[in-house]
């Protein structure tokens, strides 16, 4: 019996997987070269600003006052028209990297380009302020490590540790977690007071669990994100994900008083990233409203961190003329949820009652965290159910 036209064949389930798996495979390593290249790019552009700041300051007044003044001025038309990522200390930063890692340019080899030691003294044949673009490629090219490895490394104050660190990382492949690990516990003085400095490169080379870092990661790094001026509104957490949102439903239907500013705020505190899941303005209280949400049990911790991300606030998003910003910490465990308010930083008692009168009970919003949570759950169950009946 011949087969009918046009009737499909089953799939080979093993020719399949293996299909899949190297499609998996190419589009990984895509997305690792892809947040490369923005990288390289990303480096190398800072590295010529950091010139341009430097050169500038060279024609004027010399004196550390001046500098300061010309960053605040940079900083502010910077931010205007190209957004976050420019901040004084961003464009400090950009500075000290053009000064730490200086680029030399023989005559006789105008095609390559090689670094400088940071300690030389010499003066080397610095590119000229109008680079053309295969200049451009060959700066990226001379820093192979991505920018948050760079300011990592500036925070070394000492520069034998640092060109240590430096050549160790781009020796073994360490992804900025793992430069973060080494230096954090003086891989550099552990290997030079031992007596088997061999056998210390060789351990201190291997990468935990930890220290890998997904091309995802890599992606969604904030330095990348601001470079390339996207939003970074996103969640790891699918449950996380959906209680931030009903909270930012539930608080805007509560009234009129709560106005929405943001969704997993980013802030930079020293070299550290963190993210802040709803930001509100309360009307009424004319204070900014910091919400962090944890899925687990509240912790000291939990509070600590609410008032290091007060603390930013109101130094650096509050208005002269508003108040005092407040923290609320809602922890999402399934048995207990906590609704904590933090007001530290109020300059008197009567404006923190009147923060309590106003803002919503804590125990109405521990209730609809829970019955939020207990509805999410539920719904993921059925999903859960519906596919399994399906395989």
């Amino acid at each position: 019996m011949t087969k009918a036209v046009g009737h499909k064949m089953p799939l080979s389930l093993r020719g399949y997987e293996h299909l899949v798996s190297e499609v998996q495979q190419l589009l990984t390593e895509a997305r690792r070269q892809a947040a490369r290249s923005v990288n390289a790019i990303l480096t190398a552009t800072y590295w010529e600003i950091g010139q341009r700041i430097v050169e500038f300051e060279q024609k004027g007044k010399g004196r550390a006052e001046y500098g300061e003044a010309l960053l605040k001025r940079l900083s502010k038309d910077l931010t205007r028209n190209f957004g976050h990522g420019f901040s004084e200390r961003n464009l400090e930063q950009m500075r000290l990297f053009y000064l730490q890692w200086p680029i030399s340019q023989t005559k006789s080899a105008k095609s390559g380009m090689s670094r400088s030691t940071p300690s030389s003294k010499k003066k080397s044949q610095t590119l000229s302020a109008k680079s053309n673009s295969s200049d451009f490629i060959q700066i990226a090219g001379a820093f192979p490590l991505s920018w948050s490895h760079y300011v990592r490394l500036m925070a070394v104050k000492n520069p034998n540790a640092r060109a240590f660190y430096e050549t160790e990382a781009l020796r073994g492949g360490w992804s900025v977690r793992q430069l973060d690990r080494q230096i954090e516990s003086q891989f550099y003085e552990r290997t030079a007071l031992s007596q088997n400095k061999a056998a210390m490169l060789k351990k201190g080379s291997r990468s935990t669990p930890q220290d890998r870092v997904t091309p995802e990661e890599e992606i969604k790094d904030p330095y990348i994100l601001e470079f390339l001026g996207l939003k970074d509104e996103y969640s790891e957490n699918d449950l996380e994900e959906a209680l931030i949102r009903h909270l930012e439903t539930f608080l805007l239907e509560l009234g009129g008083a709560f106005a929405f500013v943001a969704r997993q705020k980013r802030l930079r505190i020293g070299n550290e990233w963190y993210r802040v899941d709803l930001v509100f303005y309360h009307r009424q209280l004319r204070c900014l409203v910091l919400i962090d949400l944890k899925l687990g049990r509240f912790t000291h911790a939990d509070a600590g961190q609410m008032h290091l991300y007060l603390n930013y606030a109101r130094e650096n998003w509050t208005h002269s003329e508003e108040n005092p910003p407040v923290g609320l910490i809602l922890c999402a465990e399934k048995d207990t949820p906590v609704a904590r308010y933090s007001l530290e930083g109020l300059p008197n008692k009567v404006l923190a009652s009147e923060y309590r009168t106003t803002l919503p009970d804590e125990r109405e919003l521990a209730e609809e965290l829970r019955r939020t949570r207990l509805a999410l759950d539920t719904r993921l169950a059925i999903s859960r159910e519906d596919k399994g009946g399906r395989t």
